[in-house]
């Protein structure tokens, strides 16, 4: 709670004296354990006693009456306040006892004047508790026309609440008072300010003035959902609301002003953190949210942070904004699409559940809720939810001539922007001249930036199910996104397996015929993992499936089978029938002398693949063809498995792909929006390996390897700390130019990592987070560690403690999810690495967990052999950026652009834990919220149990290893379809001939 001294002249500019005259209230933020930043209003005639109790622990509590006994020893502080001056006097013998910015005061009971910006801070029994002097609101009638009563009735109002809190505090049963609608009115003294209600008299808003800490605290939630009933009826969402809409009214009221846009660097940092005006950052380095409490002194407002209305600035130039978070609060009039996490919806197979909407304040609102996949879920059970989260925190904010992007590791709610130490990186990105869509299907190998493409790709998932969203698709492609200065690192929940290699094919897709083209390398765009539908049904049937199985099994074995295990199959678009229009079979044929008479008929795509690749097919955008494992199809056919029989989908560039900006229509988008959604991406440690791989990363020079994270999962151990550390580019040869061709050569694995672990996990302790301002109540639900991790893990020695930085936020909890890889040139003179920010906690859920091959069956041969897979639990957006080694680094303005000039948001080296630390683990917290007693009944500790700003699920490992078995089957709506078109197939085959007859 120490803090600087202040200067001699304490009255300055920045330091207004609250000296002079006149009805006010003085705004104290209490800082201490037992009283989370509350905000304490004094009126200016009345004397007041600030004092610790005993009986009911360690507090501090307000005695508004003077004339109530208290004994001397007990009045540690005396507040006198007259007119708009503030004077301390305290009684304590101690010479260290009470401190006024950091300085001891003086003893023998002299009075010390306190100005705003002033902190108070009083040691009792070892633990210091104590205030921050933040503003005086004036109620003194202004000098207004006679006509004009607004003074008067702002000093009604004020007059009016304080003789409620009053009322409250005295109540035998506050919370029945507070039910009663009429306890303000029924007043004579109120008469006033009812009639100036209802003769609509406006009052003044003070847009200046801070988020109030009280309605903070009114942030508690039941759960993690957000939903329609919370947002109308709530009354915790409502003082949310009322917050949210003074941050945009503060950014309404500064669109008139101009933007100063200033470079970052660690030696000159300028950030603009004037909320009238906005801000700029060229994308190359990361800040942090502006915290209350910090910043009132010049030097430490310039490096205090960023805020949401200088994000948002200028609001008036705003068309739309996409958000993704995982709890939100959102602005009133915006059209604002929001995808959210619900812990049950997220998880229904309904889609008609997957969004919320309309809300009677919210009208431009649609909340969407994504979609978890079946194969994370336990044992393929929704009822038993897999451990999962909708986790990311994504802001897109388009404007007709830019498009803002913003990744940040706080959700959208008060609480995190304003209490917590969070993480926002950002960039503006141009409007293209014309729309470009090639730039959606980029590649990070390319000279051009993948951004775009991992963007869009991103909002696809999200919105993939909302047809009515993905007009997203098409604004991205207006925008130009080559220069961005970092890469997005996505995750979304699935089982995946390696990208396939680009393989050519000869058939593809067509609406009149079956076109034999040979596909060009540079055309290729991307693959689609789907699966072929209807096998079970159609070589199940005893009239003919002797025969027909037969004919597949010698096509099969003349056909060409590729180095990757697989075979091209020809698409057949099925216009003739009437269950599906978009339907498509999967046909199994001699290549080399093709007739269609010859061919089998394998099978059909599922419905909700067919229903996008038809129709952009038949537009010429897009061209598709097929390749099959043929020996998994064969077993499936024979019965032998239950299990889908994958059909990778390649897709190309089209006749008419460079029309598309010309021949798209609105009906079209959310056929492009599936595509996209659907085009097989690297996410996650694969992700992370992708863009890290591209650079040579010269083991020799590395200075320092860390992450540090707000959650640790249950299922860190030596084999996932070193899957991490392999992506991110450890290796453990010091051959870095050998030619081995082997790919797995020199890579880090779990056994390098016993010997001398890579990385080191900044993680608070619990020392830390006891003493912090806010003590244990706002980080028990921000830290995540569970203590069985620890115990694991505390041998290693690859804890280090998280100490805030700068100083100003030592005591702020901190939410960041920050890695860095650095290295330094032999000589000194380069610092270079990778950074990375964003929402990824340190835990399989989040970067995924590679899983070991599935059991074989040593009655049956498996078809296919099983590659790496990676299981998925979360979504999640983060950003690396990159400082390569001095022959590719960056020059920016003629200086070497470097990893140091990245400033982080915690001291580095991160100190070793010392003898006898601990961290904050859930069970180190719970424990000392006992001792505290914290949760006693206390008026001045609000239980925030029910906050839920960050509710991360603990892992399982038990889970993670059953779900090494999942195979995905064929859904029984899958076969009702497959069955219908078998049918319908069957009768136009059999009219066909007999008209042939004829």
């Amino acid at each position: 709670m120490e803090a600087e001294p202040p200067p001699e002249n304490r009255h300055d500019d920045h330091h207004p004296s609250t000296s002079g005259g006149g009805l006010g209230y003085f705004h104290l933020r209490l800082l201490c354990p037992a009283a989370p930043l509350l905000l304490l209003l004094l009126r200016s005639d009345r004397l007041y006693s600030l004092s610790l109790s005993r009986r009911r622990g360690p507090r501090l509590r307000l005695l508004a009456s003077p004339r109530r006994r208290h004994g001397r020893r007990r009045r540690a502080l005396l507040l006198s306040t007259s007119g708009c001056a503030l004077r301390l006097t305290h009684r304590s013998s101690s010479a260290d006892a009470v401190r006024v910015n950091g300085r001891p005061l003086l003893r023998g009971g002299c009075p010390a004047d306190l100005a705003v910006g002033d902190e108070v801070s009083l040691l009792r029994r070892g633990t210091r508790y104590g205030f921050l002097v933040e503003k005086f609101v004036s109620c003194e009638r202004p000098k207004l026309a006679a006509a004009e009563p607004c003074g008067e009735v702002l000093v009604l109002r004020a007059e009016s609440l304080r003789k409620r809190l009053r009322a409250i505090s005295e109540s035998h049963d506050p919370l029945s008072f507070l039910r009663d609608s009429h306890c303000v009115e029924n007043g004579s003294d109120d008469v006033r300010v009812k009639k100036a209600r209802e003769e609509d008299v406006f009052l003044p808003l003070n847009l200046n003035a801070p988020i109030d800490a009280v309605a903070e605290e009114g942030l508690l939630r039941e759960d993690c959902n957000l939903g329609q009933g919370k947002l109308e009826h709530c009354t915790d969402s409502a003082i949310a609301k009322n917050e949210t809409d003074e941050l945009i009214q503060r950014s309404k009221g500064s669109c008139d002003g101009n933007t100063e846009q200033k470079e970052y660097s660690n030696e000159n940092t300028e950030q603009q953190h004037n909320e009238n005006e906005g801000c700029y950052s060229d994308g190359s380095t990361f800040f942090l949210n502006r915290l209350i409490g910090i910043g009132s002194d010049v030097k430490v407002e310039q490096r205090s942070g960023v805020t949401l209305p200088q994000l948002l600035h200028p609001m008036d130039s705003l068309e739309r904004v996409f958000i993704a978070t995982f709890t939100s609060d959102v602005p009133q009039n915006l059209p604002v699409t929001i995808a959210c996490h619900n812990k049950e919806t997220c998880w229904s197979a309904s889609r008609e559940s997957r969004t919320a909407a309309p809300f009677g304040s919210y009208p431009n609102l649609l909340l969407v809720y994504p979609q978890f996949p079946e194969e994370i879920a336990f044992g393929k059970d929704r009822k038993k939810q897999g451990v999962a989260c909708h986790h990311p925190k994504l802001l897109v904010l388009q404007r007709k001539d830019s498009m803002r992007v913003i990744v940040t590791s706080a959700n959208l709610v008060p609480r995190q922007w304003h209490l917590i130490t969070n993480t926002v990186w950002w960039q503006d990105f141009p409007c293209r001249t014309s729309t470009d869509y090639s730039a959606l299907f980029s590649k990070v190998e390319e000279s051009k930036s993948d951004f775009a493409t991992q963007l869009v790709s991103f909002i696809a998932f999200l919105i993939n199910e909302v047809p009515s969203q993905s007009y997203w698709i098409n604004e991205i492609a207006k925008y130009n996104f080559e220069g961005a200065a970092g890469y997005l690192i996505a995750s979304v929940p699935g089982i995946y397996a390696r990208n396939p290699h680009y393989l050519e094919s000869n058939y593809c897709l067509s609406r009149k015929q079956i076109l034999h083209t040979k596909s060009a390398h540079r055309m290729f765009l991307g693959s689609v993992q789907t699966s072929v539908v209807g096998l079970s049904h159609r070589f199940h049937i005893p009239s003919d499936a002797g025969s027909k199985l037969k004919a597949l099994s010698v096509l099969l074995s003349k056909c060409h089978v590729n180095m990757h295990g697989t075979t091209e199959v020809i698409l057949k678009r099925n216009t003739n029938i009437p269950a599906d229009a978009n339907a498509v079979s999967v046909l199994v044929a001699d290549l080399d002398k093709f007739t269609e008479e010859d061919s089998v008929h394998l099978g059909f795509l599922p419905r909700e693949v067919a229903k996008w690749v038809s129709p952009l097919s038949d537009l010429g955008f897009f061209t598709f063809s097929g390749f099959i494992y043929p020996r998994e199809a064969l077993e499936a056919a024979y019965g032998a498995t239950n299990t889908k029989v994958q059909l990778l989908l390649y897709v190309s560039k089209g006749p008419e792909f460079s029309q598309i900006s010309r021949l798209i229509q609105d009906e079209h988008f959310p056929l492009l929006c599936s595509l996209v959604a659907s085009l097989k991406r690297s996410l996650g440690l694969w992700r992370l390996e992708e863009v890290l791989s591209h650079f040579k990363w010269p083991e020799t020079l590395e200075t320092d390897f860390f992450y540090s994270a707000s959650s640790i999962g249950t299922s860190i151990n030596p084999q996932f700390i070193a899957s991490f550390a392999s992506a991110a580019g450890k290796r453990c040869n010091q051959d870095l130019d050998s030619e081995e061709s082997d790919p797995e050569w020199g890579c880090w694995t779990a056994n390098h990592e016993l010997k001398k672990p890579s990385i080191n996990l900044l993680f608070p302790t619990i020392d830390r987070v006891k003493n912090g301002a806010c003590g244990i109540q706002l980080s028990r639900h921000l830290l995540s560690l569970p203590e069985r991790t620890w115990q694991r893990l505390r041998s290693t020695g690859i804890f280090r403690d998280a100490i805030p930085h700068p100083y100003e936020r030592i005591g702020h909890p901190m939410h960041v999810k920050v890695a860095q890889r650095r290295f330094e040139s032999r000589l000194g003179r380069h610092s270079f690495g990778w950074t990375y920010c964003g929402s990824h906690n340190f835990s399989p859920a989040a970067w995924g967990q590679q899983l070991p091959p599935p059991k074989a069956n040593p009655t049956e041969a498996r078809a296919v052999s099983s590659g790496p897979r990676l299981h998925i639990c979360n979504y999640e957006l983060g950003i690396i950026l990159i400082i390569p080694p001095s022959a590719m680094s960056k020059q920016i303005s003629g200086r070497r652009h470097e990893i140091n000039d990245i400033a982080l948001p915690f001291v580095v080296p991160p100190p070793q834990y010392k003898l006898g630390d601990r961290p904050a683990t859930s069970l180190a917290m719970r424990e000392a919220m006992a001792e505290a007693r914290i949760l006693q009944s206390n008026d001045l500790v609000l239980d925030l149990s029910q906050d839920t700003d960050e509710d991360i699920p603990d892992e399982d490992d038990e889970h993670v290893i059953e779900l090494s078995d999942c195979s995905p089957e064929e859904k029984e709506e899958e076969k009702i379809y497959a069955e219908t078109l078998w049918e319908q197939v069957d009768s136009s085959q059999s009219q066909g001939k007999d008209q042939a007859g004829q």
